[in-house]
């Protein structure tokens, strides 16, 4: 039988077959994607078969299909080991909190490398737009400034008023689409005002250490009534750069990526080299500092930390 991998739970994993039933399967033997060691061969949105067992109500996974992207990152207590977050996606929304939590450029950036790495079109949302005092707003438009700037689309959102969650609804429909970010910046309240009824847990943000609580334990796939598929993720709050080569780092910041071959030297790395057009380019403004500084510390391989 064929099948939708619509939850993962570890060990388990709820395929959506063919005859609309759900199955709790395992996998056969071991999957290995590029050479990548995985903590998870299977991924929410994998499409795979399996063959029933006698009991008729689990299912052994004997094949993965092949997928068209996925969604990947390092597994921090595990250095050498990496963990898909989701696979066969049309589109990713990060969504962004500027406090309680605050959401780092540098994370913000480290997660749309990943993106782009994989090719899978990635837009921000900021949440928590009923918190933001007149100040709050400036920053925001300083943030949008930065990443609409390079082509990223953004949106403003008040997940708890209700406040343009219609106009995400409209992005989301017939496609699937990964939901990510931090823990606390209310990906779960979001997709309860989206999909009324469905009362996914939601959890506070820890007042001393402004960090959010995971309340979603293992990446889950929702379909939606007007049509596609949500994907709600653990919150992230470290992200790892996974098996992307040094020289290869430039190519996913969108705003470098023009300017590669205007350098003076064909293995310029864009850090001190004379006639470099991406050093050129921060110099005069046309490239934002917070952009080459997390490439900076993504190629220095400080990229652990949000």
């Amino acid at each position: 039988m064929q099948g939708l991998v619509i939850k993962s739970t570890g060990s388990w994993y709820q395929v959506y077959a063919e005859d609309g039933q759900t199955y709790d399967c395992r996998i056969k033997g071991k999957f290995r994607i590029k050479g990548i060691q995985t903590t998870n061969p299977i991924a929410v949105g994998d499409k795979v078969e399996f063959e029933l067992e006698p009991n008729a109500e689990t299912g052994v996974i004997d094949k993965l299909h092949d997928r068209k992207n996925y969604i990947i990152r390092k597994s921090i207590n595990l250095s050498k080991q990496a963990q898909i977050i989701a696979a066969n996606l049309d589109q990713a929304f990060l969504i962004v909190t500027l406090a309680s939590p605050r959401t780092s450029l540098g994370f913000i950036d480290r997660f749309l490398v990943t993106s782009e790495a994989y090719d899978i079109p990635t837009s921000l949302v900021f949440n928590k737009l009923d918190l933001f005092s007149p100040r709050g707003l400036e920053i925001l438009a300083e943030y949008k400034a930065i990443y609409e700037n390079i082509g990223y689309p953004c949106y403003e959102v008040s997940a708890l008023k209700g406040t343009n969650v219609d106009q995400i609804k409209d992005l989301l429909k017939d496609k699937t689409t990964l939901f990510s970010g931090h823990s606390g910046v209310g990906k779960s309240s979001l997709i309860n005002a989206i999909l009324p009824g469905f009362d996914i847990k939601t959890g506070e943000v820890s007042e001393w250490s402004d960090k959010g609580q995971h309340t979603t334990t293992f990446a889950e796939m929702h379909a939606l009534p007007f049509g596609g598929y949500l994907i709600d993720t653990p919150g992230i709050r470290e992200l790892g750069i996974v098996d992307i080569e040094k020289e290869e780092l430039s190519h996913f910041f969108v705003e470098m990526r023009d300017r590669l071959n205007q350098c003076r030297f064909n293995n310029c790395r864009h850090i001190n080299e004379p006639g470099c057009a991406v050093i050129k380019a921060v110099e005069e403004g046309e490239i934002e500092p917070s952009r080459y500084e997390s490439y900076l510390s993504i190629y220095h391989g400080n990229d652990t930390r949000a």
